[in-house]
Parts: structure tokens; sequence; C-alpha cells
């Protein structure tokens, strides 16, 4: 069996409480078992198909592993599903806890609101897209940083998957949708995507264009997410100092905004022909 040596895995952050609480009972949970079957940290990566430098990162609950480690250590140390069966814990905590608790909010919301000026919103991203803007930061992420953070963009749009489904409303700039972000065939399906989506009947997708006049939204992205309990919560880049916003009176100033920026994009229809006639131009 060749021995996996790029230590695939997810690095834990040390100030996610309950992440790392976790990663670490799996982790004491995988070294226990090991040592009962009598096998070394370096006998046992092998039989599994991973380093020992990662066998031991994920038993000290410094990795999260991948549900593929846990399956083959479940085959090797013979736990009957045991070992697997932990997956159901893990995979709650494999995303950022930041992601995470966005996630949340979006899988709760009967509305969402969202004003997104710099790029396409991570909501509406093909995981090729996702992928080239996160390749293009600097500094650069790592390979495995990467495939997790494209992994926990593309888990939060199985918002689109709810039911009921939440009214979501999107309104993006012209600007975004013609950069070649990934190339020629990234865009095309990135606009193919933004009609599919735009074709909910849950989804309302408009464009700003880039030669309106002036409006609330210059300052950043607005997002606003209603609960079913009445409760919202907000936040733009250009207010309150970019935080959350739960007090009325605020969620007000947003709202205005919002609705301002709503009324002078384009219709939902007039913008799926703009996204169409940019698709026709790739």
């Amino acid at each position: 069996m060749t021995v996996e040596t790029d230590e695939s895995g997810w690095e834990v952050d040390p100030d996610d409480e309950w992440g790392v609480a976790v990663i670490t009972t799996v982790g004491r949970q995988l070294k226990l078992r090991r040592e009962a079957a009598g096998m070394r940290a370096g006998e046992f990566g092998v039989a599994v198909g991973y380093g020992e430098d990662l066998v031991y990162k994920v038993e000290g609950g410094r990795r999260i592993p991948r549900q593929e480690y846990l399956d083959r250590a479940d085959e090797v140390l013979g736990a009957g599903g045991l070992i697997s069966a932990s997956w159901e814990d893990v995979k709650k905590v494999r995303y950022p806890k930041k992601v995470r608790e966005l996630g949340k909010l979006e899988a709760s919301a009967v509305e969402i609101g969202i004003y997104e000026c710099n790029s396409v919103h991570g909501l509406l991203q093909t995981p090729e897209h996702a992928r080239a803007l996160m390749e293009a930061a600097q500094p650069p992420y790592s390979a495995d940083d990467v495939q997790r953070m494209v992994a926990a963009r593309m888990a939060r749009q199985s918002v689109f998957e709810r039911d009921p489904a939440p009214s979501i409303h999107f309104v993006l700039e012209e600007a975004p949708l013609r950069r070649p972000v990934g190339g020629t065939m990234v865009r095309q399906r990135q606009l193919e995507r933004l009609l599919e989506v735009g074709s909910l009947n849950h989804v309302s997708l408009q464009v700003m264009p880039t030669d309106s006049d002036a409006h609330p939204g210059v300052d950043g992205k607005i997002e606003l997410l209603k609960f079913p309990d009445g409760a919202a919560v907000g936040r733009s880049d250009g207010a309150f100092n970019g935080r959350p916003t739960a007090e009325p009176r605020d969620l007000r100033i947003l709202e205005l905004r919002y609705g301002t920026i709503r009324a002078q994009a384009l219709p939902p229809r007039e913008s799926r022909a703009f996204i169409e006639k940019l698709l026709g131009e790739t």
C-alpha cells in the first residue's frame, strides 16, 4: 500500500473550543484503540495509508481526520463501524468556526437579502470560481486550506434545497460578472450557474449596471437575514464597523439602503437577459 506523505487533513483552529473538544475526543479514542490492538503509530500509518506524522497529529487533536481516514482506521482496527460513526461528529466541525456560524444563520433564515459589490456572492459561486478566487489570495493559502474552504462554501449552498425554501434576494454589480475569474470556461459556467439559481421560484437575482447612478451600496456589501420568530440580523461593510447587528434602528437603516439598491438595479427579468447577453459574449 502506498503511504500518503502529504498529511491530507485539516488543521484545528485553537480558538474553536467546540471543534477542539470534538477532534481531541476522536483522536484520543483512535489512539486508545490503536494501542489496544498492539500497533505502533508508524505501523498503523502504513496500514491506513497515511504518514506517521499525520497519525500523531490526528491522535493529538491537532488535525481533523477526513472521512476516508476514519473508515480505513475502522477497518484496520476492526471497530465494527464505531470509528466510522465518529464522522457524524467530525463533519459538524470540519469547516472554520466563522463559516459554520454563517451557515447556521442562513440555514434557519426565512428571508435572505444580499447585495454584493466586489465579487459573485459565495452562495452563487461554482466550485471552480471559488477555487480561483482563493488561489489568488496573498499570502497564498495552502492547497489543503483551499480545498477545505471551497468545500465549506459549497456546503452553504444547501440553503437552496431547504424545504420550505427561504426567500432569497441577490443584487450583484456588473463588473464582477465581466471579470474572467479562472478563465473563459470557468466564467461561462459561473454565468450559467447564475441563470440556474435565478430561475428558482424562491430566488430573485438582479444586476446593478456599472453605468448606474451612485447608490447606497457604494460603501460595500449588505446582508440581511430574517428568522421565523421575527428576529433579524444584518451587516454592511460601510456601517456599524462591518459587524453584525440586531438593533432595530440599525436594521431599519440597512433595510432602507437595501430597498433603494433593489429599486435601482435591473428587475429580475431584465437582469436575466443581461446575464444571457454576457454569456453570449464569452
